[in-house]
């Protein structure tokens, strides 16, 4: 019995292959969105800014929904703003990057566009709109800069996930979100290595219980909302 707060269809919850799949068959999942994202030469999404006057539509709060919905919603909303942030610096690549990092911040970047396509397509219909960004505070071209901002929203993410896990209440989405956050800590950890090694699992995010940290969506939402153009609504979501 499908529940009223489940997003449409069960990509998430059993399709055959999809749970099992290696990192190449996972990002395969957002072949479309990838295409639509323009990874050919048209990465530009991330520049659609609305402005008053443009379409009202982008200037009213979104709301996250309720239930599941909601919880899905609500990681969508963040990698939607990882995925902005990771193709502008492939895109706009800071002074003296080395090969090894492009690579690797590369790969970041595949993996935070198939998360957000794969939230964006398990959730149809209910998914929020796309989101506007403003990176105005980030300075892309120097390295310090990107990666303190990376290191940010990588243990933003991670906390995010971690405070979500509880919320969730059917276990297929349960699993797939496990498995995002292991990659999101992925992330943070060679993130945090570039910028001073051996700094991956320092007391700052795990604390002496050997626990990384977690925060509730409220206090996620409060901190990605400095880069976030839209109002989001999430008073209707599960706590």
């Amino acid at each position: 019995m499908s529940n009223k707060n489940t997003p449409g269809t069960s990509m998430l919850a059993g399709e055959p292959g999809t749970l099992n799949a290696s990192r190449r068959k996972f990002l395969a999942i957002a072949t479309a969105g990838i295409a639509v994202a323009g990874l050919s030469g048209c990465q530009k999404i991330w520049e659609h800014i609305p402005k008053p006057g443009d379409d009202d539509d982008d200037w009213k709060p979104v709301d996250l929904g309720s239930g599941d919905v909601g919880i899905l919603n609500y990681a969508y909303a963040l990698e939607q703003l990882e995925a902005a942030f990771y193709i502008r610096v492939i895109d706009k690549a800071y002074s003296g990057i080395k090969d090894s990092e492009k690579m690797m911040l590369t790969d970041i970047r595949q993996h935070e566009i198939a998360h957000r396509e794969f939230f964006k397509k398990a959730l149809g219909k209910d998914a929020i709109k796309e989101l506007s960004f403003d990176f105005s505070s980030v300075d892309f071209s120097s390295r310090a800069s990107v990666l303190g901002t990376a290191k940010a929203f990588e243990d933003l993410g991670v906390s995010a996930y971690n405070g979500a896990g509880s919320l969730i209440s059917d276990t297929g989405y349960l699993l797939i979100a496990g498995k995002i956050v292991s990659v999101e800590a992925r992330h943070a950890a060679y993130i945090r290595d570039l910028i001073s090694y051996g700094s991956f699992a320092d007391s700052t995010v795990v604390d002496n219980n050997g626990l990384d940290t977690s925060r509730k969506p409220a206090d996620v939402l409060a901190i990605a909302g400095k880069y976030i153009k839209n109002k989001i609504t999430a008073s209707n979501l599960p706590s």
